[in-house]
């Protein structure tokens, strides 16, 4: 049976000068579980509601992003917007918006060009966009200059106006087993190397089960080196795991190897994802290369 769209599915529209922090805006939206698609022509707003309800899942919360360089599918934006407000949907309008000499600045630093007028130079670019967006801004329900904020500040003032309920600011992370003869994961941001324990490749009676196997787990964890260890990764954790959440950080991947990706480093990687349950984050697991074949 196909997701049914709810009858009050929650549309957040962002719009707003180039360089405002459109962009993150639609990042932090959906880190609350927005399901979010950047640059979608305001003509296609009606239908891809409908296509939200066909999509295998239920789908609560949308935000798109419009880009006012779109003139031809922009125009229509209201009309739109009306139909889909009495079809009963919660609409909003959020318009991000920058001082020139902000705007300047920002478009001097990251060493790219206005996308209005990329030939000419940023503040003639951004005039003329102001010119474009003064109609979408009188209609906005939020207006929010970023001329003062931080990304830190501009993600607090999304969870504040956008969150559904007490939001928390949560880690999500992923844990990834692997084997190093198979290449370390290049996407990882912290890597742990465990082929300093004892290796059940070499004991006959082991070597074809893996690391989810209780026997391996006894042989793998039950040595002093995994139980110093581990206690050592729980101890990391809590020192490391908040100061992620201060600085905004939502997600984090943890790569832990062993020589096949086998036995090792399952074995502890199940044992850490339980930590991290036990310390209470939400957390995944990959065992990446456990069924490449023995050797």
């Amino acid at each position: 049976m196909h997701a049914k769209v709810p009858d009050t599915l929650r549309l957040v529209i962002v719009s707003g000068s180039s360089g405002s922090g459109c962009s993150q805006a639609l990042k932090c939206l959906e880190d609350l579980g927005f399901f979010c698609v950047d640059n979608l022509p305001p003509a296609l707003f009606e239908k891809f509601t409908d296509l939200c309800g066909k999509s295998g899942r239920e789908v609560h919360d949308v935000a798109l992003g419009i880009d006012v360089r779109e003139r031809g599918f922009f125009a229509d934006i209201f009309a739109n917007l009306d139909r889909l407000k009495s079809s009963g949907h919660a609409v909003s309008l959020l318009f991000l918006e920058a001082s020139d000499v902000v705007l300047v600045r920002r478009f001097s630093e990251s060493r790219r060009p206005h996308p209005f007028l990329p030939q000419r130079p940023a503040l003639e670019g951004i005039q003329l966009e102001r010119k474009y967006l003064h109609e979408i801004r009188d209609r906005a329900d939020h207006i929010l200059d970023t001329s003062e904020l931080t990304v830190h500040d501009l993600r607090d003032w999304m969870i504040r106006h956008f969150s559904a309920g007490d939001h928390k600011q949560s880690l999500k992370v992923s844990l990834l087993t692997f084997g190093y003869k198979y290449g370390v994961p290049f996407d990882s941001d912290l890597v742990f190397d465990v082929r300093f324990l004892k290796n059940p490749n070499f004991v006959p009676t082991l070597k074809s089960f893996t690391g989810e196997n209780e026997a391996i787990q006894q042989f793998v964890l039950e040595t002093h080196d995994a139980q110093v260890f581990l206690q050592h990764m729980r101890e990391f954790f809590i020192f490391l795991f908040p100061r992620y959440q201060r600085e905004r950080r939502s997600h984090l991947t943890i790569a832990i190897g062993c020589t096949g990706g086998h036995h090792r480093s399952v074995a502890v990687g199940i044992q850490i994802q339980q930590i991290c349950q036990e310390l209470g984050y939400d957390v995944s697991i990959r065992h990446r290369d456990i069924h490449q074949a023995f050797s």
